[in-house]
């Protein structure tokens, strides 16, 4: 299983554009450089009137499905 954290700073009008459905990936560089694009739903659970913010760990599958995410901060 890997592991990656990311920051993640959406206000509510920028995601509302994924709810939308006019932008379908979010797409964030991860602390060990690496960039990530995932589909922009996994973050549903997240949003607050002020947007999606805060600090995340992705765990995935060894196939690169996403297993998790969970906000750390």
């Amino acid at each position: 299983m890997t592991e990656y954290e990311f920051t993640l700073h959406l206000s509510a009008e920028e995601y509302l554009s994924y709810y939308e459905g006019i932008a379908k990936a979010i797409q964030v560089e991860s602390r060990c450089g690496k960039i990530i694009q995932f589909p922009a739903d996994k973050m549903r659970e997240f949003v607050l009137p002020d947007g999606v913010h805060g600090i995340f760990q992705m765990k995935l599958h060894d196939n690169n499905k996403i297993s998790s995410i969970t906000r750390l901060k």
